[in-house]
Parts: C-alpha cells; sequence; structure tokens
C-alpha cells in the first residue's frame, strides 16, 4: 500500500450521483498528472461473471480466486464464500500503488470525504454528523456551513479539493 498513496472518500445517498461525479473526476485529476484508482462499494450482491463463461465455472466448481487474463487488462474475482466482508483498509491493501484512490461508498468509514448534495434527491445531508466530511460539491449551497463547497458542476474546483484534502493511507490505518 504505501508509496505515498492518498485516499479521499467521496460520499452521499444513492442517487446524489457519486459515480457521475467520479467519472468526471478522473480525466480531471489525469491531466494534473495523477495516477487514479476507484474502489467501490456495492450494498447489493453483484456479479461480473456470468453462466456460460469459464469463469464462472471455475468459480461455481468451488475456486476461491478466479483471474480471467488478456494483453490489454486482467480481473481477479475473489469469492468470499462465507468469510466476512472484507474491510476497507483490506481492499486498499489488494491496489498497486498510485498516486489517488477514489473512494465510492465506505461512508461510515473513518477516511476524508467529499459529499455529493443534490437537493432533488430530498434526503439530509451526511455533513453535520459525519466529522470526516471535509467538503461539499452541491447543487445546494447550505447557508452557515463553514465546510468548502463547490458546484456540482464545477469539475476543476472538486479535482482541486480532492486533490488537497486527500490523505495517505497509514494517516488514516494507522502504519
Amino acid at each position: 500500500m504505501g508509496g505515498g498513496m492518498r485516499i479521499i472518500g467521496i460520499s452521499g445517498w444513492s442517487g446524489a450521483g457519486k459515480t457521475t461525479l467520479i467519472g468526471k473526476l478522473i480525466p480531471a485529476l489525469l491531466a494534473r498528472g495523477r495516477r487514479v484508482s476507484t474502489l467501490k462499494h456495492a450494498h447489493h450482491r453483484f456479479d461480473i461473471d456470468h453462466p456460460g463463461k469459464d469463469s464462472y465455472a471455475h468459480r461455481m466448481a468451488g475456486s476461491t480466486e478466479v483471474i480471467v487474463a488478456s494483453a490489454s487488462r486482467f480481473a481477479l474475482i475473489h469469492e468470499l464464500r462465507d468469510a466476512p466482508e472484507w474491510t476497507l483498509e483490506q481492499l486498499l491493501g489488494k491496489l498497486s500503488p498510485v498516486d489517488l484512490v477514489l473512494i465510492e461508498g465506505f461512508k461510515r468509514d473513518p477516511h476524508p470525504k467529499i459529499e455529493v448534495f443534490r437537493a432533488a434527491n430530498r434526503k439530509p445531508p451526511l455533513h453535520p454528523e459525519d466529522a470526516m466530511i471535509r467538503a461539499i460539491a452541491t447543487d445546494a449551497p447550505f447557508e452557515g456551513c463553514v465546510l468548502p463547497q463547490v458546484h456540482l458542476d464545477h469539475i476543476e474546483a472538486i479535482a482541486s479539493l480532492a486533490d488537497q484534502l486527500a490523505v495517505p493511507v497509514e494517516q488514516v490505518f494507522g502504519r
């Protein structure tokens, strides 16, 4: 994990636009010379592998891990079976070193976050309750809020916040 890898969360309720924002942030951060990875938490069962594929057959036969590899990419599928869900720290440990990891979800974990808030979502903001929220990307600014606030459409400003507010993995997990 080391090597100066820094992390910043992109948190908010479902429907706030986290994935859309991350899709815009990545190119903005790459243009600044940052190597970027993402880590997304899914709240439901998901599958990247489907019946009829060899990797699916391997997994269904009982393989704990299956790697599918080509000249362009590889994917590691790790089947937890009855083991507990991995922690954010464990998952970060699986990533190759990069400059910045954007973490989507994991809103209850103790890492710095930028809250994505969309008024039309009709959900309460996270920032008053979550002390790890360091800034807000929003379409409806909060009066009297001391946190930095940036409009959701100002990608360069949000990229600057992500870059400034990200912290080394070791700072969060005490390594």
